[in-house]
Order: C-alpha cells, then sequence, then structure tokens
C-alpha cells in the first residue's frame, strides 16, 4: 500500500441496503451466537462446567486454592488462568444476553470494522474485551461469580463509534480523524454512558443468582481501553500522521 491508497473503503454510490454488516461483524455474531447453541443444544449438561471454567472468576487469580475449592473452583494451570481473560468475551449467560450484545455488535461494530479493516477489528475487539477483565479483576478482587459476555469488547466498539460518528467519509469526502477524546461530544456522551453503568452497579438492574452476565467494571474497562486505543488502530490516523 502506498501513500496513495486509502487504508479504508468508501461506500457505494448509489441507494444503500437497510441492512448492510461487514463480513467480520457477521461472522463475529455468527461465532457468538453458534457458541450459544452448542451449549443450549448440543452440550446442555456441561454448559455450566464451561461458564466456570472459562468464564473470568476474579477469585481464580486473587484467592488461596483452599478458598476456591470451597466453592468449587481450582486456580488451574497457567493456560487455564490465562484463557479465561478471553474465553470470558464468546461465553454467555443465556441466549437473551447473548442476543442483546449481538444487536449492539451489528449496530457499533459495522462502523469500527469498516474503518479499522477486519485484522484490527478483531484485534481491537479482544483488546477491548481483556481491558474489561482486567478492571473487573482490580476492582472485585475476590469475587467468586463468573463473569461471561462480549459486552465489554462491544463497549470498546461503541467508544470508537462515539469518536468516529459523522467523520466515515463518503462518496463524495475523504474520512476525518477521530473525534477528541475531550471533545464535547465525547465527553457528554461518554459521561451519560459512565454514569448509566455505574446507577446499574448501584442499583443491581440486571442482576441474578447463579452465573452473573458481564458487570458494569467489565464495561467500564472496555470503554476505556477503546477510547484510548482507537487513534492506535485507527488507519486514517496513522496515515495522516506519518504524512506530517
Amino acid at each position: 500500500m502506498d501513500a496513495t491508497t486509502p487504508p479504508y473503503e468508501l461506500p457505494p454510490e448509489g441507494p444503500q441496503p437497510f441492512f448492510r454488516s461487514p463480513a467480520a461483524v457477521t461472522a463475529l455474531a455468527a461465532l457468538l451466537l453458534a457458541i450459544q447453541a452448542v451449549l443450549s443444544f448440543v452440550i446442555p449438561g456441561r454448559a455450566d462446567e464451561i461458564l466456570l471454567d472459562y468464564g473470568f472468576v476474579p477469585a481464580r487469580y486473587s484467592e488461596p486454592a483452599s478458598f476456591l475449592a470451597a466453592h468449587g473452583l481450582g486456580t488451574g494451570s497457567l493456560p487455564e488462568r490465562v484463557l479465561p481473560f478471553f474465553t470470558y468475551i464468546f461465553l454467555h449467560g443465556g441466549w437473551t444476553h447473548v442476543i442483546v450484545n449481538t444487536v449492539w455488535l451489528l449496530a457499533f461494530g459495522a462502523v469500527t470494522a469498516r474503518r479499522f479493516g477486519t485484522i484490527r477489528f478483531f484485534a481491537f475487539f479482544v483488546l477491548c474485551g481483556l481491558a474489561g477483565a482486567v478492571l473487573h479483576l482490580v476492582l472485585n478482587w475476590n469475587s467468586v461469580a463468573p463473569v461471561v459476555g462480549a459486552s465489554a469488547a462491544i463497549s470498546g466498539l461503541m467508544a470508537a463509534a462515539f469518536r468516529l460518528i459523522g467523520r466515515e467519509g463518503d462518496a463524495f469526502s475523504e474520512p476525518q480523524p477521530l473525534a477528541p477524546i475531550f471533545s464535547r461530544r465525547i465527553l457528554l456522551w461518554s459521561g451519560i454512558w459512565i454514569l448509566l453503568n455505574i446507577a446499574v452497579g448501584v442499583t443491581g438492574m440486571g442482576g441474578g443468582p447463579g452465573i452473573q452476565l458481564i458487570a458494569w467494571q467489565a464495561h467500564l474497562g472496555g470503554f476505556l481501553a477503546g477510547l484510548l486505543l482507537a487513534d492506535l488502530f485507527d488507519p486514517v490516523n496513522r496515515l495522516k500522521t506519518a504524512a506530517l
């Protein structure tokens, strides 16, 4: 790719279809639904075991083995301790959980995938999910509740989409750099979203017994990672920076 080749795709001219999702987003949504289908219909007897083993359990990293054993959990080998930081993203607490996340993925993933490209999109998604797990661990150091779901990773996509809205470009104009993090619009939208998540955490809305859906702290971790990392993954920003 030379300096004159745009790292993005301008939308085709003419009427646009009502639903047009990039292949990367469609594939990711299909993967989330397929995993839930396997847990629900193929191996339902092992679903709870898999959620415990591959969901994210903070106490696995912070509590002694005796404490974990009393709760039916184990510290596991090094790979078994590392994998949940990533595998929890692709597991869900039920069909309602995965369908809601899929809808949000299609809404905010499309604009991000078109801008970042397939490889950057997947890497960005996973890193935001990882950031969500890390912040959840820090703020829930002794929790034995397994956390599952793609919400933290999707929150990162939402943050990137906030910075992209109105700057995607079209058939008549080139895409513009991302909106600055400290611009009035980004601060307002981020503030509203963060306050909503804190309200969920304080009131306990959406909570329930047993397997815990993705925690609000993980939402914040993914969202903040998305805000901060978007510049590094944005090819338009990288191209303009290299031209300076």
